[in-house]
């Protein structure tokens, strides 16, 4: 039995503070679905990222590719979990902001969660969308010409938002549906 997402590639962009569950909810959905998931991060290939579960430190992950040696066009979607420490310390990285940047040029699926949707910002990929994130962003991502939405999960075109890990199985789905289609 062949499975939704046979032969889908997705790139996980992320580095110290990701919450937890944003990163393992996304990829164990995704994988049992036939996606071939990669941890990609600031930090070379075989570091480790350092997981939260809040402000309480939790597993840490192995990176699979550094993000300066990632292309979007070996990827179908990526996702941006977030954190808050995560999406922040990714705004200051010039590779990583390229490759979202990049993503978005590309028209690819971009699927952002919690705080992720911040880094969006910087990539100049928010203007004109209907964009939902954790509260606290509302005014950054307005501010920046999205238009913001307290909804469990807001699909515009690519690009694929949700609030919290709550949402984590609206936002699952809704990237099912954008990749299947």
């Amino acid at each position: 039995m062949t499975k939704a997402l046979q032969d889908k590639r997705i790139a996980v962009l992320m580095t110290d503070g990701v919450e937890q569950v944003e990163y393992t909810g996304p990829r164990e959905f995704l994988e049992q679905q036939g996606a071939k998931v990669t941890l990609i991060s600031p930090k070379a290939k075989g570091e480790q990222v350092q997981g939260f579960n809040h402000a309480d430190p939790a597993d840490k992950f192995t990176v699979e590719l550094t993000v300066s040696d990632a292309r979007p066009g070996d990827f179908d979607a990526l996702v941006l979990p977030g954190g808050v420490s995560n999406p922040d310390a990714l705004r200051l990285e010039p590779d990583a902001i390229k490759f979202i940047r990049d993503f978005g040029r590309e028209d690819k699926l971009i699927a952002a969660i919690c705080h992720g949707p911040w880094t969006l910002i910087d990539a100049e990929l928010v203007k004109g969308k209907q964009i939902t994130s954790w509260p606290s962003l509302q005014r950054d991502l307005q501010n920046a010409g999205a238009e913001w939405r307290d909804e469990q999960v807001v699909v515009d075109g690519k690009l694929i938002t949700s609030r919290k890990p709550d949402d984590i199985p609206a936002f699952n789905q809704a990237i099912q549906q954008a990749l299947a289609a």
